[in-house]
């Protein structure tokens, strides 16, 4: 990711028991996001065309007990293994790059998340680091179980 040092920085990884493409397919639609994202209420896609580099979308989200709406742009892509969105407009700045990679058990699915608090949540950075890090563990264990058919997630 090309930003600057930013005030919460994660990385979180899955094993995922499917084929990369299919995984890929699944992680890099937005309109799936409240499949696996918990506390995501809606995703839209709000541009033309195919769904890659320079697409954007709209979301609704609830963190932290508020409504959170951003836009996103997508601004990288590699077809089948990474796409990286930033949010254009927002409370919460944001970066996020999710890549697949093929392993013996099936994907490697990894993500990094940046953002950069501002105002209140400015004020509890290590908090916010951490409760973001929980957050974003828990889609992708929920992402594993719904691609495994695990009906847990």
């Amino acid at each position: 990711m090309s930003s600057p040092s930013r005030g919460i920085d994660i990385t979180s990884s899955v094993i995922v028991r499917r084929p990369p493409a299919e995984v890929f397919a699944f992680i890099a639609d937005p309109e799936n996001n409240p499949r696996w994202q918990k506390g995501m209420k809606s995703c839209r896609i709000t541009s033309e065309g195919p769904f890659e580099l320079g697409a954007t979308y709209a979301q609704e989200a609830r963190f932290l007990g508020k409504k959170i709406e951003t836009l996103f742009e997508v601004t990288a892509f590699e077809a089948g293994r990474m796409i990286e969105i930033t949010s254009t407009s927002g409370t919460f700045p944001i970066q996020v790059r999710r890549s697949v990679e093929p392993v013996p058990e099936g994907t490697r699915v990894r993500a990094r998340v940046q953002g950069d608090p501002t105002g209140v949540n400015a004020l509890a950075k290590p908090l916010m680091k951490r409760m973001v890090k929980s957050s974003v563990d828990g889609d992708y264990a929920r992402l594993k179980s719904l691609l495994e058919g695990d009906d847990r997630a």
